[in-house]
């Protein structure tokens, strides 16, 4: 929401009125309460004029401090709210002659007593970020709808991230940005996934916790400053300290909720009936046959909209008109070792048996005048799943549990961004917060389900839609894009943004959903896709069987799958941090190496996981440019050296992508490529790249912990493993070997023999 008219004047119609001084700072219980008059206090008179804003000072946590601003207080509380986790922590309080301040861990929030009005957050003695004189703000436009705002101030040079799947330039500086979910595609400001957080590599980030519409002009209606605004007499909002990215993603969502580990196989290739194509279980078996025969490794089988009749979206019921035998299907498609995922969506099509009875129930969301909301789009006469209801819930969730009894495996949990605002929710919701926070209540629904009958880690909704805290229950998928190599770059910037927001895991449609992708970028997707979190082929009107494009998909698809499990090992890991510290798979390069000036807006590459840098083609030529941070890199497919900081200019065929290994890493590779739900620590062998003398790597897999040390010119590498595999003690075994040129495997002979001649080279490779 804009306000002025360039730097001096207001919009007209606007009316804006800004904390001038602090009247009286009060203490209690670990929270600052702050009173600043709208105007100077010249007399007592002054005192007679409104408005005040009433600011609190508060923490949920260390290095975390919130400001709620609230203007009138007679409010009625107006749900729902984010569900946020606090830490036991007792902020300290302390005052001199000209500030009062509030510190909790390394951040406090510092107010100036009296006059003028300047708040301050600061981390050991360096200012991150102000609110200043008239940043702060409570606004009234030409209709009279109130709103609180906040402006703070950026440094020279600060990049702002974040902010939800966005699929414009990674730094938002210069940009508007309204969290409000909507369906637009993958090509326009909109986003499926809105998320009012953002971070910056100037050791802070800002989490408002506002579940409505947010407004955030950044960098743009001030260019020095991020504004955020809500229409609201309340707004709550929360400085996170790093001092890194990571640790900045660390905090936020120790807040707001860490990621869930979704299973193992969940990170192998899904293959789609896609959306509008002519399917049955001959069709589906065709598609199956034809992978196993050429070789092609499969986890998932997912059928897509039509497993259900046409208008009867969703009524949970197997279409009997091509799937005479759904139990039999599904049990003769799991002893090909499948998993199954179907698709559904929170709406209920009039036509669908499940209308008249949710309706019946009071299940459906309701109009003012208690009548069924409904309307034409998607689906005739849909209605939506009023998931305020506890007993909406469970029948919705009933409906699932039936189809896992049937043997599906998984759902993916399309939309849940069209929530209207002209409705009356059952818990007596306020409309506006709820349509962004529908999706939340939607998912965990959905994953709540799962994680009930398929046990803890056993749990994975591929899922459109999202908001604060949805990265709970993953895995997120980049929605409708096009079969262009726009839109797969941006997808790439949809993904990374959303990583910066907090997500672990995300996928995106290989080949892109809208239209047939030509076969070069098909086969450019695939290597894209397979070096991503998940991995799924999927369309609209087109199936994305590889042989349907040449050949040579079939082989690169063969090749970059095989690559992907085998990394699995390194994968899941990557999977783990993910889920214990909130750093996602796929990172943004600014997120590994803040400070290189050269990475702040890199977003057409990424890091996977912390050692993998990946730069996908956008050409069918195979020409690619990238960025390779400072130190000697290592061509994971190649083993050819690249040294950086440096601008690189390759040209790669369809069975290759610049795929790097950053120096001074171990990366654990699995000897299975036909699943990815294997031991991993059996028979891994570890890759060790530019190891310097003295340097020690510990590297987790699964239960095995392997550490590698370069000593002179050997690397030594040990194990320790409670289960001792081939016949490691429990307390591990030290094996010894030359590091030589290329790589070495060092076999767990009992004798092995240490040939102590120098070599120059520090890569290696140990097997167990």
């Amino acid at each position: 929401m804009k306000f002025t008219d360039g730097y001096w004047l207001l919009r007209e119609g606007v009316t804006a009125a800004y904390p001038a001084e602090v009247l009286d700072v009060t203490e209690s219980d670990g929270v600052l309460e702050i009173h600043a008059p709208t105007r100077p206090v010249r007399s007592r008179g002054d005192l007679l004029k409104g408005p005040v804003v009433t600011i609190n000072a508060h923490s949920p946590m260390p290095d975390v401090i919130g400001l709620t601003l609230t203007h009138l207080t007679g409010e009625q509380p107006r749900g729902p709210e984010f569900e946020l986790t606090e830490d036991e922590t007792t902020p300290q309080v302390s005052y001199d002659d000209e500030h009062a301040t509030l510190t909790s861990g390394a951040l406090s929030v510092r107010v100036a007593r009296g006059g003028p009005w300047q708040v301050d957050f600061l981390a050991h003695g360096r200012t991150l970020t102000t609110s200043g004189a008239k940043n702060m703000g409570i606004m009234r436009d030409a209709t009279g709808a109130h709103y609180l705002r906040e402006q703070l101030n950026l440094g020279v040079g600060t990049s702002v991230y974040g902010l939800g799947e966005r699929f414009g330039p990674l730094v938002k500086n210069g940009q508007v940005v309204d969290i409000w979910q909507a369906d637009g595609g993958t090509c326009s400001e909109q986003a499926y996934k809105n998320v009012p957080f953002f971070l910056t590599d100037a050791g802070y980030g800002v989490f408002v916790d506002h579940p409505g519409k947010v407004s955030f002009e950044v960098a743009s209606e001030v260019v020095s400053r991020v504004q955020f605004s809500a229409e609201t007499q309340e707004l709550t909002y929360y400085v996170i300290y790093g001092p890194t990215p990571k640790d900045i993603l660390r905090k936020y969502t120790a807040l707001t909720g860490r990621p869930a580990l979704p299973p193992a196989w969940s990170f192998g290739l899904w293959l789609s009936t896609s959306f509008t194509t002519s399917y049955d279980e001959e069709t589906v078996t065709s598609f199956i046959d034809g992978m196993r025969e050429r070789a092609l490794p499969l986890s998932v089988f997912h059928f897509d909209c039509f497993w259900m009749r046409e208008y009867h979206w969703c009524d949970f019921q197997w279409d009997p008109r091509v799937f005479p035998d759904p139990e039999g299907m599904l049990a003769r498609l799991k002893a090909r070792g499948l998993r199954i995922c179907v698709w559904l969506n929170p709406y209920i099509a009039q036509r669908s048996p499940l209308f008249a009875e949710g309706k019946a129930a009071g299940y459906l969301l309701k109009r003012p005048d208690g009548s069924v909301w409904q309307w034409d789009l998607w689906q005739p006469g849909m209605a939506l799943v009023d998931f305020t209801n506890p007993a909406a819930r469970a029948w919705y969730a009933a409906k699932l549990e039936a189809l896992l009894a049937q043997g599906v495996d998984c759902f993916k949990a399309d939309f849940g961004e069209r929530v209207p605002t002209d409705v009356a929710w059952s818990d007596g919701s306020d409309p506006e917060r709820m349509h962004n926070y529908y999706t939340y209540l939607y998912n965990r629904t959905v994953f709540d389900v799962l994680r009930k009958h398929r046990g803890e880690g056993e749990a994975v909704v591929f899922s459109r839609s999202a908001t604060t805290g949805s990265q709970r229950f993953p895995v997120h998928w980049g929605g409708d894009c096009e079969a262009t190599y726009e839109s797969m770059a941006e997808s790439l910037r949809g993904g990374l943004s959303l990583g910066l927001s907090g997500f672990g895991y995300w996928s995106h449609d290989i080949g892109g959903f809208e239209g047939t992708p030509t076969p070069a970028l098909f086969k450019r997707w695939i290597a894209f896709g397979l070096l991503s979190s998940h991995s799924r082929l999927h369309g609209s009107s087109s199936y994305r069987v590889p042989w349907l494009f040449d050949d040579e998909s079939v082989d690169v698809l063969r090749t970059f799958t095989r690559l992907k499990l085998s990394l699995m090992p390194y994968l899941y890991e990557a999977a783990r941090t993910a889920h214990t510290e909130g750093v996602p798979m796929m990172r943004a390069m600014v997120l590994e190496f803040p400070d290189d000036p050269g990475c702040a807006h890199l977003e057409r590459q990424y890091m996977l996981g912390p050692d993998l840098l990946v730069a996908p083609v956008f050409s069918d030529e195979g020409d690619v440019t990238y960025y390779v941070p400072e130190g000697t890199w290592t061509h994971f497919l190649t083993g050819a050296a690249v040294t950086g900081p440096r601008w690189i200019r390759e040209r790669h065929d369809f069975l290759s992508v610049p795929l790097l290994v950053r120096p001074g890493a171990v990366i654990p590779v699995g000897a299975t490529v036909d699943r990815p739900d294997y031991d991993h620590a059996d028979d891994v062998t570890l890759h060790a790249y530019g190891l310097e003398r003295g340097a020690q790597v510990t590297v987790p897999v699964g239960e095995a912990t392997f550490t590698v040390v370069r000593e002179g010119n050997v690397l030594r590498a040990s194990c320790s493993d409670p289960r001792a595999p081939w016949g490691l003690s429990a307390e591990g075994r030290e094996v010894r070997a030359r590091a030589g040129t290329g790589f070495l495997t060092m076999d767990l002979d009992p004798d092995p023999d240490p040939d102590p001649s120098p070599a120059p080279e520090t890569a290696g490779e140990a097997r167990w």
